[in-house]
């Protein structure tokens, strides 16, 4: 019937581009992926999210669900109920296995599909350089099911810390975090806070003065991408919480028990979180020309992928060079907000044959949290730290969360936690199959 519709529109000297609705895939419900949907005229297009998982999750509050002060829920999204009131917008649950842009279908665990344009929105993964060992043994924090993990595993660490010898635990004594990037300076001054306000009251008879939370990175300085007020602010925070901080130290290697460093040093540790990089979530099927920086794909200044003529890839995923950033954006939540709501008035634009806008971002700045009262914030026009910088990163984090009643919960939740120093979301959950009992 499309096919009957839009040989008479042409017949007649008609825009069947705007007649007949065209199909659009999108694969990734992040950032990126539900910007664009939300900002997308869907009275043109009919559209099909692809995704593994059920949900949008709020990647920066990764680190408090993983250091028990938020609960996941809190965090995380049905894509459903986002996109409810979208009439023409489906959803399947699948991963995308491949791309075949010369013939426009995506090939899934479920089937394939056909498409005329293709979204590409993966975001990134966890880089661990090519070590399969340190990927085998270490913590990553990309997901909502990462940071879960990696709460139920420092939890049941200082469960056994009651009953093991000493020969064991100084490994569970030793919290170390490779990478001070703006991820690993909120996790290591959230675990800093717990063991000061929470842990002496939950463990009464373990000595936590012996608790190390070790920072690893790699150059001279934490939050190096930031300002030069932000790198001495945040490490000096770490510091003043009793984070031990170790710059320009690189690690070899890690066997599940110890940490190798470049300059000869061991530590032992049962648990080292890895934050030290990111790659891109690479979908077969593209030339390997087009695939730069740690697999980011070559987009154009309208997100259109080079060689491709209605494939599109934005945020973390995609690679753009422009004037102001000639090797790229940086992977930030605002430069994939701002890419897809352009691509999705592009869309519209390129269907009524109207001039399309190119690309640019424009730093709205970046912020990072080491504790309470503890932030620096790095805007374009002032860089400042303490109360009132905590003050602006609470405000702009409750303002990025998608449903006014994940707002709620988690300001009461920061609220409680704020005058107590304490939460009641220390839950170990296990696999029941794996717990002795009724």
């Amino acid at each position: 019937m499309a096919d009957f519709l839009e040989n008479f529109y042409k017949e007649n000297n008609i825009q069947t581009q705007i007649m007949v609705r065209k199909k659009i895939n999108i694969v990734g419900g992040g950032f990126a992926g539900l910007q664009f949907i939300e900002h997308l005229d869907e009275d043109l297009f009919d559209v099909l999210l692809i995704d593994k998982i059920n949900y949008h999750q709020f990647q920066p509050l990764f680190y408090q669900v993983a250091a028990s002060q938020l609960d996941p829920s809190s965090i995380s999204f049905p894509l459903r109920k986002v996109l409810q009131k979208r009439t023409y917008t489906q959803i399947r649950l699948a991963e995308v296995l491949s791309v075949e842009p010369d013939s426009n279908f995506i090939n899934t665990t479920i089937g394939k599909f056909h498409y005329n344009y293709l979204i590409i929105a993966t975001g990134c993964k966890t880089n661990y350089f090519g070590n399969e060992d340190i990927k085998k043994n270490t913590y990553g924090l990309k997901t909502t099911y990462d940071a879960i993990k990696l709460r139920n595993t420092i939890l049941q660490s200082f469960e056994e810390l009651l009953t093991v010898d000493d020969n064991e635990r100084e490994y569970l004594l030793n919290i170390v975090i490779v990478g001070a990037g703006p991820t690993g300076v909120e996790l290591a001054g959230a675990f800093a806070e717990i063991k000061k306000n929470i842990l002496p009251k939950d463990y009464p008879l373990i000595d936590f003065k012996n608790l190390k939370i070790i920072l690893l990175e790699g150059s001279p300085f934490t939050l190096g991408t930031m300002s030069d007020l932000a790198r001495t602010s945040s490490e000096k925070y770490l510091k003043q919480l009793g984070v031990e901080v170790r710059t320009k130290v690189i690690v070899k290697n890690y066997n599940g028990k110890v940490v190798a460093l470049n300059n000869g040093e061991n530590i032992k540790s049962k648990h080292v979180i890895w934050t030290a990089g990111v790659t891109g979530n690479l979908i077969k099927g593209f030339k390997e020309k087009i695939i730069v920086n740690n697999n980011r794909i070559r987009v154009d200044r309208y997100n259109l992928v080079q060689d491709c003529s209605n494939v599109y890839a934005v945020g973390d995923i995609a690679y753009m060079e422009t004037p102001a950033y000639p090797q790229g954006h940086p992977q930030v939540a605002n430069v994939a907000i701002h890419q897809a709501r352009n691509l999705a008035k592009n869309l519209k634009a390129l269907l009524y044959n109207k001039p399309l806008r190119q690309y640019e971002y424009r730093s709205l700045g970046s912020m990072a949290t080491i504790g309470k009262h503890k932030v620096v914030v790095d805007l374009p026009f002032i860089k400042f730290k303490g109360y009132f910088a905590w003050f602006i990163w609470m405000s702009l984090h409750l303002m990025l969360i998608l449903s006014v009643r994940n707002k709620l919960i988690i300001f009461i939740d920061w609220t409680w936690n704020y005058f107590t120093k304490d939460t009641s979301l220390r839950l170990i959950l296990k696999d029941d199959n794996k717990e002795s009992g009724d």
